[in-house]
Protein backbone atom coordinates (compact mmCIF):
# COMPACT_ATOMS: atom_id res chain seq x y z
CA UNK A 1 0.00 0.00 0.00
CA UNK A 2 1.48 3.32 -1.08
CA UNK A 3 0.42 6.16 1.22
CA UNK A 4 0.11 9.54 -0.41
CA UNK A 5 -0.50 11.19 2.97
CA UNK A 6 -0.75 9.67 6.42
CA UNK A 7 -2.35 11.52 9.34
CA UNK A 8 -1.63 14.89 7.75
CA UNK A 9 -3.60 18.07 8.44
CA UNK A 10 -4.79 19.58 5.15
CA UNK A 11 -7.15 22.39 4.23
CA UNK A 12 -10.61 21.65 2.90
CA UNK A 13 -10.56 24.20 0.10
CA UNK A 14 -13.58 26.10 -1.20
CA UNK A 15 -13.54 27.56 -4.71
CA UNK A 16 -17.02 28.66 -5.85
CA UNK A 17 -18.13 27.87 -9.36
CA UNK A 18 -16.08 24.68 -9.76
CA UNK A 19 -19.04 22.26 -9.79
CA UNK A 20 -18.14 18.98 -8.09
CA UNK A 21 -14.72 20.45 -7.32
CA UNK A 22 -16.01 23.48 -5.39
CA UNK A 23 -14.90 21.71 -2.19
CA UNK A 24 -11.70 19.74 -2.50
CA UNK A 25 -8.46 18.71 -0.88
CA UNK A 26 -5.16 19.13 -2.68
CA UNK A 27 -2.84 16.23 -1.94
CA UNK A 28 0.74 17.47 -1.44
CA UNK A 29 3.69 16.00 -3.35
CA UNK A 30 1.54 14.27 -5.98
CA UNK A 31 2.24 16.30 -9.13
CA UNK A 32 4.65 13.57 -10.28
CA UNK A 33 1.87 10.95 -10.42
CA UNK A 34 0.57 10.09 -13.86
CA UNK A 35 -3.17 9.84 -13.46
CA UNK A 36 -5.97 9.11 -15.86
CA UNK A 37 -9.46 10.14 -14.79
CA UNK A 38 -11.42 7.15 -13.54
CA UNK A 39 -8.35 4.89 -13.31
CA UNK A 40 -6.43 6.59 -10.51
CA UNK A 41 -8.21 6.21 -7.20
CA UNK A 42 -7.47 6.63 -3.53
CA UNK A 43 -8.95 5.21 -0.36
CA UNK A 44 -8.42 6.17 3.26
CA UNK A 45 -9.87 8.61 5.79
CA UNK A 46 -10.78 12.26 6.09
CA UNK A 47 -11.05 12.88 9.81
CA UNK A 48 -12.82 9.63 10.75
CA UNK A 49 -14.86 9.36 7.54
CA UNK A 50 -13.88 6.34 5.44
CA UNK A 51 -13.29 7.03 1.75
CA UNK A 52 -13.28 4.21 -0.76
CA UNK A 53 -12.05 4.36 -4.35
CA UNK A 54 -12.28 8.16 -4.78
CA UNK A 55 -11.11 9.51 -8.15
CA UNK A 56 -8.00 11.66 -8.28
CA UNK A 57 -8.18 14.77 -10.43
CA UNK A 58 -5.13 15.99 -12.30
CA UNK A 59 -4.31 19.58 -13.12
CA UNK A 60 -1.22 19.81 -15.28
CA UNK A 61 1.84 20.64 -13.19
CA UNK A 62 -0.07 20.73 -9.88
CA UNK A 63 -0.73 18.35 -7.02
CA UNK A 64 -3.73 16.04 -7.40
CA UNK A 65 -7.17 16.85 -5.97
CA UNK A 66 -10.05 14.86 -4.52
CA UNK A 67 -13.51 16.36 -4.36
CA UNK A 68 -15.32 16.48 -1.04
CA UNK A 69 -19.08 16.32 -1.54
CA UNK A 70 -21.82 17.50 0.78
CA UNK A 71 -22.38 14.05 2.29
CA UNK A 72 -18.74 13.88 3.41
CA UNK A 73 -18.69 17.50 4.64
CA UNK A 74 -21.80 16.89 6.74
CA UNK A 75 -20.38 13.66 8.16
CA UNK A 76 -17.16 15.38 9.26
CA UNK A 77 -18.95 18.63 10.14
CA UNK A 78 -16.46 20.80 8.24
CA UNK A 79 -16.68 23.62 5.72
CA UNK A 80 -14.29 25.30 3.33
CA UNK A 81 -11.18 26.78 4.91
CA UNK A 82 -11.16 24.33 7.81
CA UNK A 83 -8.45 21.75 8.46
CA UNK A 84 -9.07 18.01 8.17
CA UNK A 85 -6.90 15.04 9.13
CA UNK A 86 -6.17 13.04 5.98
CA UNK A 87 -4.81 9.56 5.34
CA UNK A 88 -4.94 8.42 1.73
CA UNK A 89 -3.34 5.60 -0.18
CA UNK A 90 -3.21 5.05 -3.89
CA UNK A 91 -5.17 2.09 -5.17
CA UNK A 92 -3.35 0.09 -7.78
CA UNK A 93 -4.66 -2.55 -10.13
CA UNK A 94 -3.71 -5.07 -7.45
CA UNK A 95 -5.85 -3.31 -4.84
CA UNK A 96 -9.07 -3.25 -6.76
CA UNK A 97 -11.12 -4.94 -4.05
CA UNK A 98 -12.80 -2.49 -1.72
CA UNK A 99 -13.61 -2.95 1.93
CA UNK A 100 -17.29 -3.01 1.02
CA UNK A 101 -16.71 -5.91 -1.39
CA UNK A 102 -14.77 -7.86 1.23
CA UNK A 103 -17.47 -7.30 3.85
CA UNK A 104 -20.14 -8.33 1.34
CA UNK A 105 -18.19 -11.55 0.75
CA UNK A 106 -18.02 -12.13 4.51
CA UNK A 107 -21.77 -11.52 4.73
CA UNK A 108 -22.57 -13.97 1.92
CA UNK A 109 -20.29 -16.50 3.61
CA UNK A 110 -22.18 -15.95 6.89
CA UNK A 111 -19.10 -14.80 8.84
CA UNK A 112 -19.69 -11.03 8.86
CA UNK A 113 -21.18 -11.07 12.37
CA UNK A 114 -18.13 -12.95 13.68
CA UNK A 115 -15.81 -10.48 11.92
CA UNK A 116 -17.70 -7.51 13.40
CA UNK A 117 -17.32 -8.99 16.90
CA UNK A 118 -13.54 -8.77 16.62
CA UNK A 119 -11.84 -5.69 18.08
CA UNK A 120 -11.58 -2.86 15.52
CA UNK A 121 -7.80 -3.14 15.48
CA UNK A 122 -8.03 -6.84 14.60
CA UNK A 123 -10.55 -6.08 11.84
CA UNK A 124 -8.14 -3.49 10.46
CA UNK A 125 -5.23 -5.94 10.50
CA UNK A 126 -7.26 -8.47 8.52
CA UNK A 127 -8.32 -5.89 5.92
CA UNK A 128 -4.80 -4.45 5.67
CA UNK A 129 -3.39 -7.95 5.11
CA UNK A 130 -5.87 -8.52 2.29
CA UNK A 131 -5.08 -5.15 0.66
CA UNK A 132 -1.33 -5.83 0.97
CA UNK A 133 -1.49 -8.89 -1.31
CA UNK A 134 0.28 -8.37 -4.64
CA UNK A 135 -2.38 -9.87 -6.89
CA UNK A 136 -6.15 -10.19 -6.86
CA UNK A 137 -5.70 -13.97 -6.80
CA UNK A 138 -3.67 -13.67 -3.58
CA UNK A 139 -6.31 -11.34 -2.10
CA UNK A 140 -9.06 -13.83 -2.86
CA UNK A 141 -7.00 -16.69 -1.44
CA UNK A 142 -6.50 -14.75 1.81
CA UNK A 143 -10.20 -13.86 1.96
CA UNK A 144 -11.03 -17.57 1.70
CA UNK A 145 -8.58 -18.33 4.54
CA UNK A 146 -10.18 -15.59 6.67
CA UNK A 147 -13.64 -17.00 6.00
CA UNK A 148 -12.45 -20.46 7.04
CA UNK A 149 -10.97 -19.07 10.29
CA UNK A 150 -14.03 -16.94 11.06
CA UNK A 151 -16.42 -19.83 10.50
CA UNK A 152 -14.80 -22.02 13.16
Amino acid sequence: MEYLVKDQSLELKYEPGKGAWTYHIQIPNTKHLVCRWGYSKVSGFIDEYKLEAKNLFSISGQDKLISINEKIRKAINKKGGETVLVTLYLLTANENLTEAQILETFEKSEVLHTFEQLPKIEQGKILDAIFAQKTEYQQIKLIRNCIDRLSM
